[in-house]
């Protein structure tokens, strides 16, 4: 498994979120980013809680923040090198992020996310 300091993989993710287009980060609302070490389980690279953009309604105030947690081991044990790390957490914070826009798995794997 590479490893990289937990400070790099941060800033990784960081990257990630400041590759979306600004149309579509302006639209992100309510949402918190996360960086764990473990995953719940195994192979499991990212995770999505809360409810999506497209399932807020009227009702929607007052509510927790939205979560997207980046499992780092996780991703680090599917990595051969470092460039392979910044794609993977590239993908894997796109298609979380995907999610907070109501995009299903399905979807999001036909557009390579």
């Amino acid at each position: 498994m590479i490893t990289i300091a937990p400070e790099q993989f941060e800033q990784l993710v960081g990257q990630a979120l400041d590759s979306i287009p600004e149309a579509l980060a302006r639209q992100m609302r309510n949402v918190a980013v996360v960086v764990e070490d473990e995953a719940p389980y195994a192979g499991l690279l990212g995770l999505y809680e809360g409810v999506p953009l497209t399932g807020r309604g009227e009702w929607y105030s007052g509510v927790l923040p939205d979560r997207i947690t980046i499992y780092k081991n996780e991703i680090l044990k599917i990595c051969q090198s470092f460039d392979d790390v910044v794609r993977e957490v590239r993908t894997t914070v796109v298609h979380e992020v995907g999610h907070h826009f109501g995009i299903d798995d399905e979807r999001l794997h036909e557009l390579g996310w």
